[in-house]
């Protein structure tokens, strides 16, 4: 039907630009961003439905449930790791430190993935080959396979106790001067602690409270962890 000449043109209403279709990948975007940007605790199948502007109900299409959310958050950290692929017998203790030196950058570059990956099985594809190439290592070192298999357990989950302790405490927003002002009230409380009931507290306060800042005692928690698994290694 014509339009009436006095009647005002309505303009054209602008085209809506399609609605990018859900997939996984967007999932677990959104959910790295909350995690990265607000914490562990900030991620939920709510707020990651809401960043996506759209309603939880949506998500389990792709995502299971939150347990899952979690596993697929630990998975896409680990596409980051740069793991040696060539384990080298004659170097598998400083490639195993290195590796669990790369897991911990990892995390820390990405804060609450530690929290995410406390008491989980890592069975994502990415996590599963940082296993397996942990375990080359392991087992160029002549490790029984009992041993092995333990350690890939064990070396992950030392780092990320670490890397959650440093997310826990990152939370505090302390700066490098609160750390040592810390330190150095701690110190002196196990310096007036009663000396016939601490005498050894007293003797090393000194000591246990060095190495706060920086990764003396990542690095000698290493130290330790591999020197054991050597120790355990079969003799050609």
């Amino acid at each position: 039907m014509t339009q009436s000449p006095w009647q005002p043109i309505s303009p054209a209403k602008p085209a809506r630009p399609p609605k990018e279709p859900l997939t996984r990948d967007r999932i677990v975007d959104a959910a790295m961003q909350l995690l990265v940007e607000q914490g562990y605790d900030a991620v939920s199948m709510r707020k990651v439905a809401q960043a996506l502007g759209t309603g939880p109900a949506s998500l389990y299409a792709h995502v299971a449930n939150k347990k899952e959310l979690d596993q697929l958050l630990v998975d896409r950290a680990a596409q980051d790791m740069k793991l040696p692929e060539e384990p080298d017998p004659d170097r598998w203790q400083e490639q195993l430190k290195d590796a669990m030196r790369e897991v911990l950058r990892v995390m820390r570059a990405n804060p609450g993935v530690a929290r995410a990956a406390i008491g989980q099985v890592p069975l994502g594809e990415q996590a599963l080959l940082s296993t397996e190439r942990i375990l080359g290592i392991l087992k160029a070192g002549n490790l029984p396979d009992q041993a092995a298999a333990w350690a890939v357990d064990l070396l992950p989950l030392y780092v990320t106790a670490i890397a959650f302790e440093e997310t826990v405490q990152g939370a505090w927003a302390w700066t490098k001067e609160d750390i040592e002002g810390f330190v150095t009230d701690l110190r002196a409380y196990f310096e007036a602690l009663p000396p016939d009931r601490f005498p050894l507290t007293i003797a090393l306060a000194g000591a246990l409270t060095a190495g706060s800042t920086g990764d003396e005692r990542f690095e000698f928690g290493l130290t330790v962890l591999v020197a054991g698994l050597a120790s355990l290694a079969v003799p050609d």
